[in-house]
């Protein structure tokens, strides 16, 4: 049944999850290949956990990690993870090799340029997913095609750029732009790189799924160098990609004990949430311009790929509004004395943003209760992005834009 809670326009849908088969595509082993993958990538470093001791204290929590994709890469935002890994495979498919026998210095080799040529990458993006194609692109002197939705940030289109890639800019929403981008490849012989699956497209989104979980994996790692693990997952949702890939490895690494999932996406665009409370178990569309601050969430139709894992286990669905994402952002960059500041993008601070409603606003105290958050749990949320709109970012932390309602 949907709570609401008007005063702060927000819904939830609470569930005892109903389980199933531990998705077999998103094992430790499968994560441990795509870990050794990109260990491999120049400039490899694995993100900071950033531990939030005295937030903890203050919101009656035992503890708050925050994993920190603000600097993967020097691109800040974790989906090159999955751009990076999806390339890979798919040149490794052209050259009849294993992704695990190969590195990108031999993948940008004359070598292998002299076997398949250049090729061209094509996809649609709000921005992080687009940059991290057109990043792998770059180092593999590959061409790409960007297509982007309209209202997005002039940043977000010239850090791809930045990368030598086309950007071709429309006026459709996210859900559009990704089939307009389909139509051109089909016309033009490009290989579409897409974060999301449909009938006859399954293998590309499956990788960029796979190479989201080194980021997982590495949180889990370095949370267990602390003696500790997860009780709450907040996982924001777009197309539900990363989402997926984060539950379903989470639940293969835990199958006895897994944690509590929180699935997060703005009110405008809450394909998932709408999905479940159907309680059909079948996805349902979103449509219009889905517009909010958390650009990257901006989807109006759920990854076939990643639904059975959502619908099996997932704890909570949560519809938001861009204030939750704004004081989440204001959060992690004004730190209480003794914990460490943490640059977050709009679509990576909505779980901090989340929690400080659920512990600190009586009018959640239902949700509180009946996600069993209290002095025992363990918090672990995904900063995705930094600061991938600068312009918005500083309005939002000096001028106090999208303030609580």
């Amino acid at each position: 049944m949907i709570q609401e809670i008007p005063t702060y326009n927000f819904k939830y849908l609470l569930q005892t999850p109903p389980g199933g088969a531990a998705p077999k595509d998103f094992t430790d082993d499968i994560a441990q290949k795509v870990l050794a993958f990109h260990s491999k990538l120049p400039s490899y470093k694995q993100t900071a956990l950033v531990r939030l001791d005295e937030l903890a204290r203050a919101w009656g929590l035992r503890d708050i990690f925050v994993k920190d994709e603000s600097t993967r890469f020097k691109l800040k935002a974790f989906k090159v993870l999955g751009g990076s890994y999806s390339v890979a495979r798919l040149m490794c498919d052209k050259l009849d090799t294993k992704v695990e026998d190969v590195d990108f210095d031999y993948l940008k080799s004359e070598k292998v340029r002299k076997q398949i040529g250049q090729i061209t990458l094509a996809s649609a993006t709000d921005g992080n997913h687009g940059r991290g194609i057109a990043w792998a692109a770059e180092k593999l002197g590959q061409k790409a095609i960007i297509y982007m939705p309209k209202g997005v940030a002039r940043s977000r289109v010239e850090n791809i750029k930045g990368h030598g890639a086309t950007v071709e800019l429309t006026d459709l929403n996210y859900d559009d732009a990704v089939r307009l981008c389909c139509e051109k490849a089909d016309e033009n012989g490009w290989n579409v790189v897409q974060d999301t699956a449909w009938e006859g497209y399954n293998d590309i989104p499956r990788w960029i799924m796979q190479g989201y979980m080194t980021m997982c994996a590495e949180a889990v790692d370095q949370m267990l160098q602390r003696r500790t693990l997860p009780s709450h997952v907040f996982i924001q949702a777009g197309v539900g990609a990363l989402a997926g890939a984060v539950i379903g490895y989470l639940i293969n690494r835990f199958q006895d004990n897994p944690p509590k999932f929180i699935i997060m996406e703005p009110g405008s665009a809450a394909c998932v949430f709408t999905s479940a409370a159907a309680g059909d178990g079948k996805t349902h569309a979103v449509t219009g311009d889905h517009e909010t601050i958390m650009a990257g969430l901006a989807c109006g139709e759920v990854n076939p790929l990643s639904w059975d894992i959502l619908r099996d286990f997932t704890d909570c669905y949560v519809s938001c509004e861009n204030h939750v994402a704004a004081n989440g952002m204001r959060i992690l960059a004004n730190p209480l004395a003794g914990d460490a500041a943490v640059e977050a993008g709009e679509s990576g601070s909505v779980g901090i943003g989340l929690l400080d409603l659920i512990t600190n606003k009586s009018d959640f105290e239902g949700l509180k209760k009946g996600l069993e958050i209290d002095a025992d749990s363990t918090a672990l949320i995904f900063n995705t992005e930094g600061a991938t709109d600068p312009v918005n970012y500083q309005d939002i932390l000096w001028h106090g834009k999208y303030p609580s309602l």
